[in-house]
């Protein structure tokens, strides 16, 4: 029993003519009769009662016209959905990523996969502080984007801009751009920032930046999720120092003024991983590459 065969039975149970079936599924009648003789001979029974001017369905024909169609209506369903695994068009992607581009990037990278990848799942996972390469070589991350470059050799990594660090403050504050010059001054004040006890990036970058200004900040609230810390500082209660990033967030209260220091925003993958899917979603990343400055 082939599925032509079946998909053979389904149209002659619909038209129940064997000439005008020939002509429909192009093949000639002596062909389309020898194929459900063979697949009568295979069931046991016989799918139609025939003579020289009828054919009909007998019981068992009947009821498998009812549930071959289902079939292959779900046979056909799963070799699409399969196709699109293949090709990289549907699945599951897993991506990790710093509160930082929650704002920014991240939305913009969505709507992109949004339009050329419609049928793809994505789980998404902000890290605080997540070890990306651990997670990528022991697969329970696929793509992660994270401030600081990978250097293994099982993994890509490919740098999408670069962007100033900031200060946050509330909006009555004296600091500006033109008063930047007396950062100093910044020592009495109440800081809410990622605890420079800590050995992740941001906080080591933090740390060589008060360096850079001579003064160890007063930490008044430590927090890794700049939501929150920008919530705190628009109510006032402390300033932060943010990637430019969190700008697009427009938490009413809050200034930000950019300072000398830098940071990049990487995004990295395995190499020669066989899901296509992947490779797809890089390529709607590299769209942005140019996006943010």
């Amino acid at each position: 029993m082939t599925t032509q065969q079946i998909k053979y039975f389904l149209v002659l149970a619909e038209e129940l003519h064997f000439w005008n079936t020939a002509e429909k599924v192009y093949i000639s009648q002596s062909t389309l009769s020898r194929q459900i003789q063979a697949l009568e001979d295979e069931l046991g029974f016989l799918l139609f009662e025939r003579n020289k001017r009828n054919v009909k369905l007998t019981d068992a024909g009947q009821f498998l016209k009812e549930n071959w169609s289902k079939t292959l209506n779900d046979l056909d369903q799963f070799y699409q959905q399969a196709k699109k695994i293949n090709d990289g068009d549907l699945g599951v992607v897993a991506i990790s990523y710093p509160g930082s581009i929650t704002f920014s990037l991240l939305p913009d990278f969505l709507a992109i996969i949004k339009s050329d990848l419609p049928e793809l799942k994505l789980e998404l996972a902000e890290l605080t502080d997540g070890n990306h390469e651990k997670l990528l070589l022991s697969y329970h991350t696929d793509i992660a984007f994270s401030r600081d470059l990978i250097e293994h050799h099982n993994i890509n990594s490919l740098k999408l801009f670069t962007e100033p660090i900031c200060i946050a403050v509330p909006e009555n504050h004296w600091l500006d751009s033109t008063t930047l010059y007396d950062i100093k001054r910044l020592q009495e004040e109440q800081f809410i920032i990622s605890g420079l006890h800590q050995t992740t990036f941001f906080s080591t970058l933090l740390r060589n930046v008060f360096k850079q200004y001579g003064f160890t900040p007063k930490i008044s609230i430590e927090s890794d999720f700049g939501g929150m810390i920008l919530n705190l500082v628009s109510k006032g209660l402390g300033i932060s120092i943010l990637p430019h990033s969190f700008k697009y967030s427009e938490f009413k209260n809050v200034r930000f003024i950019d300072l000398v220091q830098h940071i990049d925003l990487y995004i990295h993958w395995r190499k020669n991983d066989t899901n296509k899917t992947i490779m797809k979603v890089i390529t709607c990343t590299k769209k942005l590459k140019n996006t943010f400055h």
